[in-house]
């Protein structure tokens, strides 16, 4: 596990430095990387620790241009604003509607749009828009090395949570499949070590989900029943602890089903209860 603060070197252009911010959702830490040699972007400079921005801004010294973030949940995007004010980089993302998950100190002076390109000497970024763990996210495609950041998109050890109404599976896995369309060979994801193979990765997510998703149509065909009693039978293979969790996804699972004709909804007077036609 690479040590908070260290900067490694994972190509001639590419370093990355994991924020001192490990836990049950962000595994080792955020990954921030420091992509070129003289004119240099940030991916994702994480939360506003000062240790971790001391070491970004030890890392980049003056030659820092642009700030990338992939989407603005606080563990990805606060250290943005703190970065554009000692450097003067421009910030680039997108802005979504505030659902109390989000940094609101995020302002991008440029909101990227799928296909455009930020580019510096020696490099090329992609944007890619990947809406699903929530409706703002972009991964970037290092045109040079064929390696994407990732992001949340995609987590080296953990499954990402889908959260509604921002979150949205049917966004998510039409996302994980809209990367197979460019050359990407190596995802660089926001928590985690690099994955050397995305075709593989991507199948083995969209697999992961739609095998989810059966479960999900299975429990409902015995009986009508609520999210406490699915998340039970549907994430059995899960920790309890992680079931509030879980609960998120699964939400997410049955809008994907309703939105199909596959699944109904039934409002009580305390609950929600779901069932198939």
């Amino acid at each position: 596990m690479q040590p908070h603060g260290e900067v490694r070197t994972l190509s001639p252009r590419l370093r990355r430095i994991v924020a001192p911010n490990p836990g049950p959702m962000t595994g080792p830490g955020t990954n921030s990387y420091v992509v070129g040699d003289d004119d240099l972007v940030i991916v994702d400079p994480g939360p506003a620790i000062p240790s971790h921005i001391e070491a970004l801004l030890a890392c980049v010294g003056d030659k820092l241009r642009y700030i990338a973030c992939t989407h603005t949940h606080p563990d990805h995007s606060p250290g943005a604003a703190v970065l554009a004010e000692a450097t003067g980089a421009t910030l680039v993302g997108r802005l979504t509607a505030d659902d109390r998950h989000q940094d609101l100190t995020f302002q991008p002076a440029w909101q990227i749009e799928n296909d455009e390109r930020i580019t510096g000497m020696g490099w090329t970024l992609r944007a890619i828009s990947t809406p699903g763990h929530v409706d703002n996210h972009v991964c970037y495609l290092l045109e040079e090395e064929g390696v994407v950041f990732a992001g949340d998109h995609i987590m080296n050890g953990s499954t990402v949570v889908i959260v509604p109404p921002g979150g949205n599976m049917a966004d998510y896995i039409a996302s994980l499949r809209r990367l197979l369309d460019y050359p990407v060979e190596i995802v660089a994801p926001g928590h985690g070590e690099l994955i050397h193979d995305c075709r593989a990765e991507v199948e083995k997510l969209v697999r992961h989900r739609l095998m989810r998703e059966a479960k999900v149509a299975g429990a409902l065909a015995a009986a009508p029943q609520d999210l406490d009693a699915l998340v039970v039978k549907v994430y059995s293979d899960v920790d309890p602890m992680m079931h509030e969790w879980a609960k998120l996804s699964l939400l997410a699972h049955l809008i994907k089903l309703e939105g199909e004709s596959r699944v109904l909804r039934v409002v009580g007077d305390t609950s929600e209860r779901w069932h198939t036609p």
